[in-house]
């Protein structure tokens, strides 16, 4: 049984339990003093064991994952486009998700109280930016500033590639390290569907039927969010480099963002990635060699738009106003942190526990999320895959390495 079923199981069995028991807890000492105390104190501890994951896994992933683009200086125009297209794509996901996060509210109606925390207040747009930069790295590390710890990776990272042998000696031990983090981070997701279970137990029995409807609103949001962000941004990539039309581009990677929508997996899919957009559209291998295992790695569109979405679910859940600069903190976190989430079993919940963290939100919120994650997997890591293709096809394009094939003309 798969870890996404186990988790699925554990959300619809906590909702049935809440439900059945909360009524009773009042009045039955046992469930009232022993079982829903003890249930507490299980999903407090699979939370901790998520925090403590945060801050090693993220440094240690996005180190490798600077490092991996390889040097800078050979770079050349193809590296630059490819990743201001990605991270700019990622961006717009992000924007679309919080629009809609916004537009739709899906957390409204849940009025969960007592939450352990509140959104950072707001703050200019220009100090906001200039928050981003360490003058302390390790201070940021012990205080869990989520930006600062990116952005210090990102140069730690870049700059490991510049110090030669010893260099590659430290991306080694940091390869090893965040290895080692995937290994902690499979083990405390083998205990989610317990955590997963006993957080929507206590919040089914404390709130009832009323959470049901939310879960509803967020699923739409993502499904829809991936919708728009597909035709509207990969569309409007296909037709302004390619000069083709967006049904010729859907048609040729169909194969590719149906089986990544079955089997979850951006990398498992890879193989056939890379044969859709040169058999179908045309890319050059020098191209799609470069710019797919890259898009595998640090392209994050749909996992970026479900970080917008659910975000404000947990804020609007747990009746917290989200400013503006709070938003665009989510932005800029959840951008910067696609570049390190690739490969990490649950990538995508741990990634959400950083976007609470950095923007003030509880932390208990992914726990509500969790159990729908293997619905809204599916969706985002489809989008993942379509968006590596869009990019492929546009840098392609613009190199003029985009050559017609038997498909392609059709």
């Amino acid at each position: 049984m798969s870890l996404l079923l186990k988790i699925s199981i554990g959300f619809v069995l906590g909702i049935v339990f809440g439900f059945v028991v909360g009524p009773m807890a009042a009045e039955n000492v046992a469930l009232k003093d022993y079982v829903m105390p003890l249930l507490d104190v299980v999903g407090r501890i699979f939370l901790t064991l998520l925090k403590m994951l945060i801050v090693p896994l993220v440094f240690s992933t996005i180190v490798v994952g600077a490092a991996s683009v390889g040097d800078p200086r050979s770079l050349g125009r193809i590296g630059i486009k490819t990743l201001v297209l990605y991270l700019v794509t990622t961006a717009v996901a992000i924007v679309i998700g919080l629009a809609l996060g916004n537009l739709i509210q899906p957390g409204v109606g849940m009025n969960i109280a007592g939450a352990a925390g509140k959104a950072q207040e707001g703050k200019p747009l220009l100090e906001v930016f200039l928050d981003i930069f360490p003058s302390n790295p390790l201070d940021s590390l012990v205080k869990a500033n989520m930006l600062q710890i990116i952005v210090f990776a990102l140069f730690f990272g870049v700059a490991s590639l510049f110090a030669g042998e010893k260099g590659k000696r430290v991306i080694g031990a940091f390869d090893a390290i965040a290895e080692v983090m995937y290994s902690i981070t499979h083990m405390i997701m083998n205990l989610a569907p317990y955590g997963v279970f006993s957080l929507i137990a206590i919040t089914a029995a404390k709130y009832g039927l009323s959470i049901l409807a939310p879960f509803a609103k967020v699923i739409a949001a993502v499904y829809l969010g991936c919708i728009l962000h597909a035709v509207i941004v990969y569309s409007g990539l296909i037709v302004v480099f390619c000069k083709k039309s967006p049904l010729w581009y859907f048609r040729g990677v169909q194969e590719a963002s149906i089986t990544a929508f079955v089997t979850r997996s951006s990398s498992a899919t890879l193989p056939i990635t890379i044969a859709s957009v040169q058999d179908n559209l045309g890319v050059s291998e020098s191209v799609s060699s470069f710019v797919l295992p890259l898009g595998a790695t640090i392209n994050m569109d749909g996992t970026a738009l479900y970080q917008g979405v659910c975000a404000l679910f947990v804020a609007q859940a747990f009746g917290i106003d989200l400013s503006i600069g709070a938003q665009v903190g989510i932005i800029l976190t959840a951008t910067l942190a696609s570049i390190g989430t690739a490969g990490v079993p649950g990538a995508g919940l741990i990634m959400l526990t950083l976007v609470l963290t950095s923007a003030g939100l509880p932390i208990e919120g992914a726990g509500l999320v969790a159990g729908i994650d293997a619905i809204l997997d599916a969706a985002r890591t489809s989008l993942n895959v379509t968006g590596d293709t869009a990019v492929a096809a546009a840098v392609a394009a613009s190199e003029g390495q985009l050559r017609e094939t038997k498909t392609a003309k059709l």
